[in-house]
């Protein structure tokens, strides 16, 4: 596809430029009974402000159409998927297509799908799809009705007797055809416009576009050069900005040398921010320089003292607390099974702090208007539920006082879920209006002073009826974060009549957030290395004894059925390789994952070379897509499993870039990474975030397959493998 001939601007003015023609406005149910001129750009900008609106549409006399996508793009095909929808409904010719980052405005073009009554622009949680499918679908046939009935009105015959093809309104009996562009000048809104049911959508197996591999409309200017992230861009008469924020996650600082800092060479302004010290400078370079002069005085918060490795003592105790915590989910009465039971397996697993690592450093611009009225915003977020990001609260300004413009985001994986660091820039960017302000955070600010995946202890305990089926599971999760760590504690898919599982919390002061797949990958990790540990004493082939489990969950069985197939599961492997099967849902998703790994005893590293997966995501957009996420997922997972540990020691961050935080290399990346996914014509679920979690328990599986011993505690350093190749089981059986 050639974006290089009217390429649609994410600025709204700039875009009702773009050509000639008109806008369909589509709202929460489908599209509006209204059409503008884009001409008429005031008419236009006023509907888009008083309708309740989700996104609009723009056809042009040329046959362009132009569609607004509202989720970021962080490189997991949003901007070709959402609009590829509508263009399916619409029966609009791909190779027209434009698409542009929608107004930051959730009232407008927020997503319901987070529940609670809440609109949110919020990319996250593998929910962008599911969240704007019904949405993009309804509205792009009922924009393919308003260009029918308009054909129908200007040649006086039935719309019953008129067709679409991809870009064209055809008369099949007379072979009369009119494309898109051309019905433009004749355009009128039926009094009226129907709810099209979901009968007279399209089947699904007649989609063109939804389920085929169209090339990625982000691709090509990323291949180029010519996609623009925040950190690309530069204003005239920009001034940087970097904070000194201190390694103890909630000190305040007092500066002691403010007034040599302001002398030293191209210093503007020192601001302090209760949690840190701005500096804003002429250039990067001497904001860099005079943080390194800084002389700051810390107080002592709740983080002040702490070493997250000892922590797991003091969830170990809470853990032997009878005080029950906050509960996730309750089936049968585990407790009775247990008394019952025949036999009972105790298992403890632990996970530790996890960075999220994503490639662009964080960073925004902030221009704020001389007389403080109105300011711009130029990011890389995956935005949130705070009106534009929190800027106009911290300006004093209402949200339609601020515009946005988003950029595409060089990684995200929930870090960029947080408005922290644009907050941040709108605090120090007031300061020296009308000066447009970047705020940029180095490696070592976003390792040392980042958000993390919570460090969290897992206590399981299993049991075995009188038949030697497994009877009950509970599952106790300790760690700070509550929801961060709560996640994929839930086994719906498995047939254990009693279950157990509930939450119990400790405030450590240490910044949290959503990581990739939030709390399921050490849940599903604790799960599904429990399940594998009673399946071998019982003497069970770990899949034969899930296709017992899941006999009641066919959907989710066809997964493990599948990637039991791909991996060829009952081939004798060489003495020093073994695989591991591991099961879970994420965001709606059915994956099931086997690898298979090598281990050199004597350094303790673990090598993955292969690894096969199956998915069941419902309906799928674009296959390709879903397999790239769900690899890089996987690339992904293998690293945080093998690698990834951050640790606090005396209250401040050990680590503080990629030398001491280790990620995974070239060299270790599998062999092959093969993907399956399952026809289905159920409504798509969340697909980004399904590859990660299934690694970590694949890994520990096959280790102890190969070994007959267990990996409990994330990540699997060579260290901690010697460790449990020394040390006995610590495993209970009863």
């Amino acid at each position: 596809m050639d974006h290089t001939n009217t390429p649609l601007q994410p600025s709204r003015r700039q875009f009702l430029k773009t050509s000639s023609g008109v806008a369909l406005l589509i709202g929460s149910g489908g599209l509006l009974p209204t059409l503008i001129s884009c001409e008429n750009t005031k008419k236009l900008a006023e509907a888009i402000a008083y309708q309740d609106l989700t996104a609009w549409v723009q056809i042009a006399e040329n046959g362009l159409i132009s569609i607004f996508n509202p989720a970021a793009e962080m490189g997991q095909g949003s901007m070709t998927a959402l609009p590829l929808i509508f263009a399916e409904e619409m029966d609009a010719d791909w190779e027209k297509i434009r698409v542009g980052f929608s107004p930051q405005v959730p009232e407008i073009y927020g997503s319901s799908v987070w529940g609670a009554g809440r609109k949110g622009m919020l990319t996250a949680g593998s929910r962008t799809v599911y969240g704007y499918y019904s949405v993009m679908r309804q509205a792009g046939a009922q924009a393919r009705f308003v260009l029918m009935s308009s054909v129908a009105s200007e040649w006086g015959v039935p719309i019953e007797e008129l067709d679409t093809e991809p870009g064209y309104v055809i008369q099949p009996s007379t072979g009369n055809r009119i494309s898109y562009g051309a019905i433009v000048p004749i355009l009128q809104i039926p009094e009226s416009i129907p709810t099209i049911g979901s009968d007279q959508l399209k089947d699904p197996s007649d989609f063109r576009l939804i389920g085929q591999n169209v090339p990625r409309y982000d691709i090509p200017e990323k291949v180029n050069g010519q996609a623009q992230f925040a950190i690309d861009i530069r204003l005239p008469d920009m001034l940087y900005a970097v904070i000194e924020r201190g390694r103890t996650h909630g000190a305040k600082p007092q500066l002691q040398n403010e007034e040599q800092i302001l002398q030293l060479p191209g210093v503007q302004k020192v601001q302090s921010l209760g949690h840190g010290i701005g500096i804003i400078a002429a250039t990067l370079e001497q904001a860099l320089s005079a943080k390194e002069q800084l002389i700051i005085q810390w107080d002592k918060p709740l983080a002040s003292g702490l070493n997250s490795q000892e922590l797991y003592t003091q969830y170990e105790q809470v853990a032997k607390d009878k005080k029950n915590g906050r509960l996730i989910s309750e089936q049968g009465n585990f407790s009775a099974a247990q008394r019952r039971a025949q036999k009972t397996y105790t298992l403890a697993f632990k996970n530790d702090y996890v960075y999220h690592a994503q490639m662009e450093p964080l960073n925004a611009i902030v221009q704020v208007a001389e007389d403080g009225q109105s300011a711009e915003v130029w990011v890389g977020s995956q935005q949130g539920f705070t009106p534009k990001m929190g800027v106009p609260k911290v300006l004093g300004l209402k949200p339609d006082q601020v515009k946005v413009n988003l950029q595409y985001l060089g990684g995200g994986l929930g870090r960029r879920s947080m408005t922290d660091y644009v907050e941040e820039c709108a605090s120090l960017a007031k300061e020296v209006a009308p000066h447009p302000l970047k705020l940029i955070w180095t490696r070592e600010d976003d390792l040392t002073y980042g958000a993390y995946r919570p460090i969290s202890l897992q206590k399981l305990d299993a049991c075995l009826d009188q038949d030697g089926q497994l009877s009950g599971l509970s599952h106790l999760v300790i760690g700070d974060g509550d929801n961060l760590v709560a996640s994929g504690i839930r086994n719906q898919y498995y047939n254990i009549p009693n279950q157990h599982a509930e939450i119990r919390s400790v405030k450590q002061g240490v910044r949290l957030k959503h990581w990739r797949a939030v709390g399921h990958g050490p849940n599903k990790f604790a799960i599904e290395s429990m399940i594998d540990f009673v399946a071998r004493d019982q003497e069970a082939d770990p899949i034969d004894f899930r296709r017992r489990l899941m006999k009641e969950s066919p959907r989710a069985l066809a997964t493990l059925e599948k990637v039991a197939e791909m991996s060829n599961w009952e081939k004798v492997l060489p003495a020093n390789r073994a695989k591991g099967v591991a099961f879970l849902e994420r965001s709606g998703t059915l994956s099931s994952g086997v690898c298979e790994i090598s281990l050199d005893r004597t350094t303790g590293k673990i090598k993955v070379h292969h690894f096969w997966s199956a998915h069941d995501a419902g309906v799928v957009i674009q296959p390709d897509n879903v397999k790239a996420q769900v690899e890089g997922g996987i690339i992904m997972g293998i690293s945080s499993a093998l690698k990834e540990r951050l640790t606090i020691e005396n209250g401040k961050v050990v680590q503080s870039n990629f030398n001491d935080y280790q990620l995974l290399r070239f060299q270790d990346i599998p062999e092959t990474i093969e993907t399956a996914i399952i026809p289905s014509a159920e409504a798509p679920q969340g697909v980004g975030e399904s590859g990660t979690p299934l690694v970590a328990c694949a890994i520990a599986n096959a280790f102890f397959a190969l070994t007959g011993k267990q990996l409990l505690h994330l990540p699997f350093t060579p260290e901690r493998v010697i460790a449990v190749l020394e040390e006995p089981s610590s495993s209970e059986f009863n």
